[in-house]
């Protein structure tokens, strides 16, 4: 595409994302308010159930500090080598051991607070300058500066961003660009305060990879810098999607009702309670009382004429006490909705292992659709673009997921939920047939029913023996 056409297509898609502005800034002004707009805030339920459901995703799906991934021949383990297995384990060793030393752990919670809040989050994976501690480097774009296209795959593959940079760093963020004449001249005449320029990144699929191009918005546009991109660095993923629909919804979005009720109520219920404190009162216009210097303070002596009825508190209309009972339902609600009742650790400690696992099962359940659908859109590129970065810095031999030679394995907490479940039934089907006799038992290979079990719940490849080659 030339600048042109990346300028038309960016304002094409920019005006398809508009009528969810207002959606997300009311999202946001009740549950991650700026310094600005917290002090409209009345009620914290939602905030803090929004907080407490993106830690949640952040410790179930990639928990920092420990393995939620893992890598495997695609072949069955009896034809695969012990080798070739032993390599993809210290491939995903290196993988993770550059996403510890990363601000990985930072920038993907506050990605997943986007995706709570909007329905849609957006993760920038950079390779970082030599010298740094991981090769690794991970950006939480914010979602209201991001507009995205859904491609032919249904998937969130183009995406642009806007920015506004003065010269200077125009210049550090793109160093071979050649800057038109007449910015270079307009940046020297006014140095106090620079001005900003607007510039659009852009990437979009094309032919097995990614094209990526930045460009100075001018009336003759600037192309600043252009490449090509094995993986996309930009990755989009969503809560849910309508049909229909490119942006996300989240769960905020579909309480955003209840949160804006709650907040309204707990500012009745003040203003209620500092009139129930403070009373209102009323006073004869009797020629010495002045109202406006009465202070209700404790031991005043307030003047009044003689015969009058000087201060008198006027009664109240009424009580206020449904108002409670509204609230309570309605933080209830909003607490199912962001699923902080379910995804919160039990406060009784006394749970038996069937309390767990059927605990575990019902996480599964509710987060069954969405976590397909963050595997397939967040997950999956994820690791493909970080062992892409690895592999062209020399880390580890080229390892490529679509060509079905390497699995991608996920052992996330919440992935393992499935892996308990099948391990069960076959244990149970293992149970069922020793209990038939040594006849039925001749049908069941032991040591690949123990292998399987060892990959199904995620243990170490070290702790196996090793399967000899047949000669």
């Amino acid at each position: 595409m030339t600048p042109k056409q990346i300028l038309a297509r960016h304002d094409g898609a920019l005006a398809r994302r508009r009528p969810h502005e207002a959606g997300w800034a009311d999202a946001y002004s009740h549950v991650l308010p700026s310094p600005g707009e917290a002090a409209s805030l009345f009620d914290a339920t939602a905030a803090d159930a929004a907080e407490q459901l993106a830690a949640s995703l952040l410790a179930e799906l990639t928990p920092p500090w420990s393995r939620w991934f893992g890598l495997a021949p695609a072949r069955a383990a009896a034809d695969a080598s012990p080798e070739q297995a032993a390599a993809l384990e210290d491939v995903a060793g290196i993988l993770q051991s550059h996403l510890d030393r990363s601000n990985f752990a930072v920038e993907m919670h506050q990605a997943f607070l986007d995706l709570v809040i909007t329905g849609t989050g957006v993760m920038l994976v950079e390779e970082a300058p030599p010298g740094e501690t991981s090769a690794l480097r991970f950006s939480g774009v914010p979602v209201r500066t991001a507009i995205l296209e859904e491609g032919a795959s249904g998937r969130l593959d183009t995406v642009f961003r806007e920015m506004r940079l003065t010269v200077a760093e125009l210049l550090r963020r793109f160093p071979f660009a050649e800057l038109p004449r007449e910015i270079e001249r307009e940046a020297a005449q006014t140095e106090g305060n620079p001005p900003r320029h607007r510039v659009i990144e852009a990437v979009w699929p094309d032919a097995g990879g990614h094209r990526y191009a930045a460009v100075l918005d001018l009336p003759e546009p600037a192309l600043l810098a252009q490449g090509r991109f094995a993986d996309a660095p930009f990755i989009a993923f969503r809560w849910l999607k309508a049909p229909g629909e490119i942006y996300g919804r989240g769960p905020v979005i579909k309480a955003l009702p209840d949160i804006r009720t709650a907040n309204r109520v707990v500012e009745l219920v003040l203003k209620n309670a500092s009139i129930a404190a403070t009373g209102i009162w009323q006073a004869e216009d009797d020629g010495v009382l002045n109202p406006a210097t009465v202070q209700l303070t404790p031991g005043a002596i307030i003047p009044k004429a003689p015969g009058s009825a000087g201060l008198t508190p006027l009664a109240a209309p009424g009580s206020f006490d449904v108002s409670q009972l509204v609230l309570n339902d309605l933080r209830a609600r909003i607490r199912g909705a962001l699923l902080a009742d379910r995804l919160a650790t039990p406060r009784d400690a006394r749970m038996t292992a069937t309390e767990v696992l059927e605990r575990s099962a019902e996480t599964a359940r509710l987060l069954g659709a969405t976590y397909g659908r963050l595997q397939s859109e967040l997950l999956t590129p994820l690791v493909s673009r970080c062992l892409g970065i690895l592999a062209r810095r020399g880390e580890i031999p080229p390892v490529l997921l679509d060509h079905g030679a390497v699995a991608l394995r996920y052992e996330s907490p919440l992935a393992r939920v499935q892996g308990r479940a099948d391990a069960a039934n076959t244990l149970l089907f293992l149970d069922a047939v020793a209990r038939m006799g040594a006849a039925a038992q001749e049908v069941v290979d032991v040591p690949a029913s123990a292998r399987w079990l060892a990959r199904t719940l995620g243990a170490p490849a070290e702790i196996l023996v090793p399967v000899a080659n047949p000669e």
